[in-house]
């Protein structure tokens, strides 16, 4: 990841998630790596990298826009992912 942020937000719904990517990539200068969904819950994670304050305000952006049309249950931000971390995000 080459000392890049690495962000997340769990969302309700594929439509929710596309729309948290969509504004994230508007909000900041960031990298969308891809969104898992979960089995059952109909919850999707969403990831994206950058700059630090890219993906904290393209998080936050993303957390915003959500929570008008879905819910948001889980966000975080880390700023140096240990390179280990990589191979489980792709």
């Amino acid at each position: 990841m080459n000392h890049q942020a690495l962000g997340i937000i769990e969302v309700r719904g594929l439509a929710a998630a596309v729309a948290a990517a969509d504004t994230a990539a508007k909000t900041a200068a960031v990298t969308i790596l891809g969104y898992e969904p979960t089995k059952g819950s109909g919850l999707v994670v969403l990831k994206i990298s950058g700059e630090v304050s890219a993906v904290t305000a393209a998080i936050e952006a993303a957390k915003e826009q959500v929570a008008n049309v879905s819910t948001v249950f889980a966000s975080r931000i880390i700023a140096r992912p240990h390179e280990e971390l990589a191979r489980y995000l792709s």
